[in-house]
C-alpha cells in the first residue's frame, strides 16, 4: 500500500502562487510515477502535472507554462508549483501515485485526500 498526504492549498488572488507538497509513505519503491489531478463539482477529475520514474513530465495543456512538477526521489516527495493563477484553476487538487498493487499482481492508483485552491480577488 502506498500513502499519500497533501499540504499547500488555499486561497490566492488571480496571478498568484501556491505551492502543494505530497509526500508518499508505505511501499514507495512500488511507486512508477507522482502526479497530481484536480476536480471540480462541474468536471470530472483531470490530470493536471505528473511525473514518471524516468522523470518523464506531462502537463495539461491549460497548466503549460505556469504549473511546474517536481519530484524529490529521496524523499518520496513530489511538488506543484503553481504560477500565474487563474480563477479556473479553483479545484480540489489530489495527489496521485500510479504503482504496483499491495500482491503485486497488477498496476493502481492510489490517492491523497485532496486539498482545496481558491483562486479569487
Amino acid at each position: 500500500q502506498v500513502q499519500l498526504v497533501e499540504s499547500g492549498g488555499g486561497l490566492v488572488q488571480p496571478g498568484g502562487s501556491l505551492r502543494l507538497s505530497c509526500a508518499a509513505s508505505g511501499r514507495t519503491d512500488s511507486i512508477y510515477s507522482l502526479g497530481w489531478y484536480r476536480q471540480t463539482s462541474e468536471k470530472q477529475r483531470e490530470l493536471v502535472a505528473t511525473e514518471k520514474g524516468d522523470a518523464t513530465k506531462k502537463y495539461a495543456d491549460s497548466v503549460t507554462g505556469r504549473f511546474t512538477i517536481s519530484r524529490d526521489y529521496a524523499e518520496n516527495t513530489v511538488y506543484l508549483q503553481m504560477d500565474s493563477l487563474k480563477t479556473e484553476d479553483t479545484a480540489v487538487y489530489y495527489c496521485n501515485a500510479y504503482g504496483l498493487s499491495p500482491d503485486n499482481t497488477e498496476w493502481q492508483h492510489y490517492w491523497g485526500q485532496g486539498t482545496q485552491v481558491t483562486v479569487s480577488s
